[in-house]
């Protein structure tokens, strides 16, 4: 005959008839959760403060405020339409209208009007 017969050697209990956790499988799952710990802390943590930084900064947009679109265009709101969309006028009578997601900066902010008053009367 032309092929040998193999024998497999016996792997003097490997995998164990408890069927409970081993060291062996932690070991191999050790580095997955390390991963998985070291991209949550430098990926995943900071984009999600990143974003609820920018819903609150979106969502205190109030009329008077200089602000950089994602566009790149500079602008100013003349009007808050509704709680999704703003008017900013981006030059003399040009009005644009845009969803408050599409503010990348607030450039200036304005006092609120109580502010103002106090503030020129302590002057």
């Amino acid at each position: 005959m032309l092929f040998r017969e193999a024998w497999a050697q016996s792997a003097g209990g490997a995998g164990g008839a408890g069927g409970g956790f081993s060291i062996d499988a932690l070991q191999q799952f050790l580095p997955l959760i390390l991963i998985f710990v070291v991209f949550y802390f430098l990926m995943i943590r900071p984009q999600q403060k990143k974003m609820k930084a920018h819903r609150e900064m979106v969502g205190a947009l109030r009329r008077g405020d200089r602000v950089l679109l994602q566009g790149g265009i500079y602008g100013q709101v003349s009007k808050v339409v509704s709680d999704t969309e703003l008017s900013v006028e981006i030059a003399d009578k040009v009005q644009v209208r845009v969803t408050r997601n599409a503010v990348a900066e607030v450039l200036e902010k304005t006092q609120p009007a109580a502010a103002a008053e106090e503030g020129g009367k302590s002057e």
